[in-house]
């Protein structure tokens, strides 16, 4: 069973964040139906900055965003467009859109305007920074909005280095979840009162969320961005191995596991130490660094694969730091359906990441990769009641417009 079958959503989002929300919609069951204005979505081209191809037939960096959906090309600058907008509203359960508030107001499709019309609509939107405050009406992305202004990339950096580059989205994919929890709690209220609700989350406010653990203890004095050989606890930080690979060491229990630790690190000496064995007393002496110093010297005299084995067999929470074309071999990945294999119309099968919620009344759920701008438009277009000469008509004004280039 897909759990949001009979759910239909419109989505008139760009780029990555808003778009996500409704692929996850859609893998979950829902009939989500994208809105392109006839320029596109700009991230059919994303492909540029990812480095990934981007043609009709093999665009993974559109299909992360937009799998799952089907494509209608609608010109809003039309009355007739207009028309066809509000009829796919009409019995819509979500209108989902990443445009920013002014622009909506002037097409009509601000949350005031379509609640009267359509009572019973959800309204969801991605925002930069947020519904009020000066930069309200400012564009907002990933790495300005949620990773730089948001803070993650300032605490997330060691001390006295520049700031991690994340891959293209890092904050927008985690921002769709955000968005997608709240536009199914909208469902269920609807279902109380009878009326939609208005939806926001902003770039901005998920990345101070997601750094909830520093923003909460930096008022207390505990100071970002950090230096690895100040953590407050050194058996939770990263380390890197013989052969030049990272791995991170994560046992929070420090004084209970000091012995078990330097004994497999090869440090029989250090056992009982009272100098180094609570972790409330090294942070009291300022001995963070030298404990940081012993594990570093020991952890670089084997390859990574050695410590991973050795601290999994002595049940000692450790990972690998994996690089994408590590997680492509990772045998847990495949087992758990982390990633999957799909097949371009290019003919090249090639690897995607699947939706992280699983339920067990549906499995696995299908994937179905993106196709041309408009492929679904005349589909859509007798769906909503239009005859043939009427789609005929509106494909030859361009207030609609199809293309078939991938039936």
């Amino acid at each position: 069973m897909n759990p949001l079958q009979g759910i239909k959503v419109v989505d008139m989002t760009a780029f990555l964040a808003a778009p996500t929300v409704a692929r996850i919609l859609g893998e979950w069951g829902a009939d989500v139906i994208k809105v392109e204005a006839p320029k596109g979505d700009p991230g059919r081209t994303q492909g540029a900055v990812f480095g990934t191809p981007y043609t009709d037939d093999e665009n993974l960096g559109f299909d992360m965003s937009n799998m799952n959906k089907r494509f209608m090309t609608i010109d809003l600058r039309q009355e007739e467009g207009h028309e066809v907008m509000d009829r796919l509203l009409a019995d819509a359960d979500v209108f989902l859109t990443s445009t920013r508030v002014k622009s909506l107001k002037k097409l009509g499709y601000d949350f005031e305007t379509l609640h009267e019309k359509f009572p019973r609509l959800v309204m969801a939107q991605v925002l930069g920074f947020g519904k009020n405050g000066p930069l309200k009406d400012a564009a907002g992305f990933d790495m300005t909005a949620c990773m730089s202004r948001g803070g993650v990339l300032g605490t997330q950096v060691n001390r006295g280095d520049h700031p991690m580059i994340p891959a293209n989205g890092y904050g927008d994919f985690q921002v769709s979840f955000v968005l997608a929890a709240g536009i199914l709690a909208a469902l269920v209220g609807r279902e109380k009162t009878g009326e939609g609700d208005y939806v926001t989350t902003s770039l901005f406010h998920s990345g101070v969320f997601m750094i909830n653990t520093a923003m909460i203890s930096a008022q207390y004095g505990n100071e970002y961005p950090k230096d690895r050989r100040e953590v407050i606890n050194p058996f939770n930080n990263t380390y890197t191995a013989g052969d030049g690979k990272i791995i991170t060491l994560c046992a929070p229990e420090y004084d209970r596991d000091w012995d078990k630790v330097v004994t497999l690190l090869g440090r029989e000496d250090l056992v009982g130490n009272e100098r180094y064995n609570v972790c409330d007393d090294i942070n009291a002496n300022g001995l963070n660094g030298e404990v940081v110093d012993i594990i570093d010297e020991a952890i670089a005299k084997k390859p990574r694969s050695y410590w991973l084995d050795l601290f999994l067999e002595n049940d000692v929470p450790a990972e690998a730091c994996q690089l994408p074309n590590d997680i492509y071999e990772d045998e847990q990945g495949w087992a758990n359906d982390v990633l999957r294999k799909v097949r371009c119309d290019s003919g090249n099968e090639r690897m995607i990441p699947t939706n992280p919620v699983r339920f067990d009344s549906q499995g696995d759920p299908e994937l179905k990769l993106t196709r041309a701008q408009g492929s679904d438009t005349v589909e859509i277009l007798g769906e909503l009641g239009y005859s043939p000469e009427d789609i005929d008509r509106l494909l030859a004004s361009g207030a609609a417009q199809g293309t078939f280039a991938r039936n």
